[in-house]
C-alpha cells in the first residue's frame, strides 16, 4: 500500500510539472515582442498602406524584406528549423499551396468577414487581396460594338483588334484561359464546348509574348480590346486613359494574394497581429481607396474608378485543379493555337 500511495505521489507530481512546462511553453509563445521581420514581393503602394498602420497600432518595428516570390520562398526553405522570416506577405495563392510545409497554421479572426470564396479554409494560407481577370477597351476603337464578355469576342468585326498574351508565358493570360475555360465549361476544365471557343477566340486575337504590351496596346490604340487584368486596367482608368473595362458577364474569377506566418516564426504574437491586420475593415478599406489592389472584403469603401465587387458575377476556380494541371492546359492551348496558325 505504502509504494501504492508513492507511487500516486510521483505521477501526480509529473502530472503537475507536465502542466506546468505546457503552461511556460503557452506563456513564451505567447509573449509579444517588439519586432516583426516581413517577406513581400508586394508593390511599395501595398505596403505603405499596410506596414506604418500596424507599426503604430502596436508600437512594433517591422522589418520587410523584399524580393519577387520565388527568391523569397527559397530564402525560407533554406532558414528552414531557424527562420529570420515571421510573415510571408504577398505572392501567388498557388506557391503557398504548393509550400504547405513552411507555414503554420492560423486563421484571422476577421476570417467570416471575407467574401465567402475566398475565406482561409486551408488553415494556413489568408488572403488579403485580390486580382481578376477583364477586358480592357480602347473607346476610340470600339465604335458601337457592343461587349459584355467572352462570346461577343467572337464577333467578325473585331478579327485581329483583339490582343492576349502567350497562356503558355503569361501567368495573367494563364488565368484568363483557365477563367473561360472555367466561365464556358461551368466549372469543367476539360469541356469540349469550353475548348472550341478557346480555339474560336483566339482566331479572333492576336497573341503577344507580354502582359504589359496588351493593355499598353490597348491604350495606345494599336488593339480595340486586350484580354487584361485589373490593377493596371483599373490605373489607365484613374489616370485618364481612353479605355473602359469590361467584366466578363459569363463570370470573373478573382485570384488572391497569398499571406501566411512561417513556421517557428520567432515573433509569433505580432505575426498573428499581422495577418488580422491585413483582413481588418480599416485596413481592407485603405486597399479598397488608396490601392488599385481588389480588397477581399466584401463591404468596404470603392473609389470612382474600381467597379464595386458585389456588382460583378464572381465564378470560383479550382485552383488546386489548376495548378495541378498547368502543363497539361497549357500544352492543349499550345496544339489549339499551332492548328489555328497552319
Amino acid at each position: 500500500m505504502k509504494r501504492f500511495f508513492i507511487l500516486m505521489i510521483l505521477l501526480a507530481s509529473a502530472v503537475s510539472l507536465f502542466a506546468t512546462g505546457e503552461q511556460e511553453a503557452a506563456s513564451t509563445e505567447l509573449k509579444a515582442t517588439d519586432k516583426l521581420v516581413v517577406y513581400s514581393p508586394n508593390s511599395d503602394g501595398l505596403l505603405k498602406a499596410t506596414i506604418p498602420a500596424f507599426e503604430k497600432m502596436y508600437n512594433v518595428k517591422v522589418e520587410v524584406i523584399s524580393a519577387g516570390t520565388g527568391e523569397l520562398f527559397k530564402r525560407i526553405q533554406g532558414e528552414a528549423g531557424s527562420p529570420y522570416a515571421d510573415v510571408v506577405f504577398g505572392g501567388a495563392y498557388a506557391t503557398f499551396q504548393t509550400n504547405k510545409d513552411l507555414f503554420q497554421p492560423y486563421t484571422s479572426v476577421n476570417n467570416d468577414k471575407l467574401i465567402d470564396i475566398y475565406r482561409n479554409d486551408t488553415g494556413y494560407i489568408t488572403s488579403n487581396v485580390l486580382d481578376g481577370s477583364l477586358l480592357l477597351i480602347n473607346k476610340n476603337l470600339i465604335g458601337d460594338i457592343q461587349i459584355k464578355g467572352y462570346k461577343d469576342l467572337l464577333n467578325p468585326a473585331l478579327k485581329g483588334k483583339i490582343v492576349s498574351a502567350n497562356p503558355t508565358a503569361s501567368s495573367s493570360a494563364y488565368a484568363h484561359l483557365t477563367n473561360m475555360l472555367a466561365a464556358i465549361g461551368k466549372g469543367n476544365y476539360e469541356s469540349q464546348e469550353a475548348w472550341d471557343f478557346v480555339k474560336a477566340l483566339f482566331a479572333n486575337t492576336v497573341v503577344i509574348d507580354s502582359s504589359s504590351a496588351v493593355w499598353k496596346g490597348v491604350r495606345d490604340g494599336e488593339y480595340a480590346v486586350g484580354l487584361s487584368y485589373e490593377d493596371p486596367a483599373v490605373q489607365l482608368i484613374r489616370d485618364g486613359a481612353p479605355v473602359k473595362v469590361v467584366y466578363m458577364e459569363e463570370g470573373v474569377v478573382y485570384l488572391p494574394a497569398g499571406s501566411a506566418i512561417v513556421k517557428g516564426a520567432p515573433n509569433l504574437v505580432n505575426a498573428r497581429r499581422f495577418i488580422d491586420h491585413i483582413t481588418s475593415p480599416e485596413i481592407q478599406n485603405v486597399y479598397g481607396t488608396a490601392v488599385t489592389n481588389r480588397p477581399v472584403m466584401a463591404n468596404v469603401a470603392t473609389p470612382s474608378y474600381m467597379v464595386n465587387i458585389n456588382d460583378i458575377k464572381l465564378i470560383k476556380e479550382d485552383m488546386d485543379y489548376v495548378q495541378k494541371n498547368k502543363v497539361a492546359l497549357q500544352n492543349k492551348f499550345k496544339d489549339i493555337y499551332t492548328d489555328i496558325k497552319k
